[in-house]
């Protein structure tokens, strides 16, 4: 019998934040989980958060269940969920940290001294003093306590490539970035293209038929048992804001469009960062 738990880090205040942002209004990262799938013994985490203090509380509470740690399992390369891997490494020294292969570049690539960079910008003094990079997952499964874990690719979403892993047994997916649970999507790195493209990611994942869908970006307390709203809910979004980027002549007329329509999610600042990414000039 397997189990799902999820750790929910909350909003987290940067210190930098993109050119022409209201420095009134406080910039946060969005909330972010890591889920914790485990059997009788055994457990396999999906995604590691970033900082050192709650990776750490990350760490304490996998340590409160009991289980054993096999494996951490990260969705894609983007260092928001991963740059804790280094903490839950050394208080769990057995586990081993894996991707699928295609995702390990980029995860290596976010590791560089400009990526770490940026981040450090934004998080100064609080990441991990050591890094690590997931190595290639071998075979396509991860095993715990005799189940199967699937990690399934989808291509797109914030990032290309991303995958989600699939819990046959208890019908139920986690999602890493590819469907927002209620925060405000992250799209500065996609056109409408892109976009597109994240459309059929999330069509592979409603083909799963999951009841339960985990997003790697919630806010705690968030209802995980409706996969089909979540999904709708995420199609909407990316449709809404192609729409008003191609209506819009500026961010602040898609920020205005936006807001109008999803203001119930969170962390603003995301939507203000991918509404001037579609509008460079507009940022400089």
């Amino acid at each position: 019998m397997l189990s799902i738990d999820v750790f929910t880090s909350d909003y987290k205040p940067i210190a930098a934040t993109a050119p022409g942002w209201d420095a009134r209004q406080r910039a946060t990262w969005p909330a972010s989980t890591a889920t914790l799938v485990h059997g009788r013994r055994e457990a396999a985490l999906v995604d590691a958060l970033i900082t050192a203090e709650e990776a750490r509380d990350l760490t304490e509470w996998i340590r409160a269940t009991g289980k054993i740690l096999t494996t951490v399992y990260v969705t894609h390369g983007h260092a928001d969920h991963f740059l804790g891997l280094s903490v839950v490494l050394d208080a769990f020294p057995n586990a081993v940290a894996v991707a699928l292969p295609e995702v390990v570049p980029l995860a290596e690539e976010q590791l560089s001294a400009p990526y770490l960079a940026y981040w450090e910008s934004l998080f100064p003094g609080r990441l991990p003093q050591r890094h690590v990079s997931p190595r290639p997952l071998e075979g396509d499964v991860i095993d715990v306590d005799g189940h199967k874990l699937r990690p399934v690719r989808v291509g797109q979403s914030d990032t290309d490539p991303s995958t989600v892993v699939h819990v046959p047994d208890l019908d139920a997916v986690v999602g890493g970035d590819v469907a927002y649970n209620g925060i405000h999507m992250w799209l500065a790195q996609t056109d409408r293209t892109a976009r597109d493209r994240w459309q059929r990611a999330l069509d592979v994942v409603e083909d799963l038929r999951p009841h339960r869908l985990v997003a790697g970006h919630q806010p705690p307390g968030a209802a995980e048992t409706d996969a089909a709203g979540v999904i709708a809910a995420s199609r909407r979004y990316l449709s809404d804001f192609d729409a008003a980027v191609r209506a819009g002549d500026s961010a602040a007329d898609v920020i205005r469009t936006m807001t109008a329509a999803h203001g119930e999610r969170g962390n603003p600042y995301t939507l203000y960062v991918s509404a001037t990414s579609q509008y460079p000039a507009d940022a400089s």
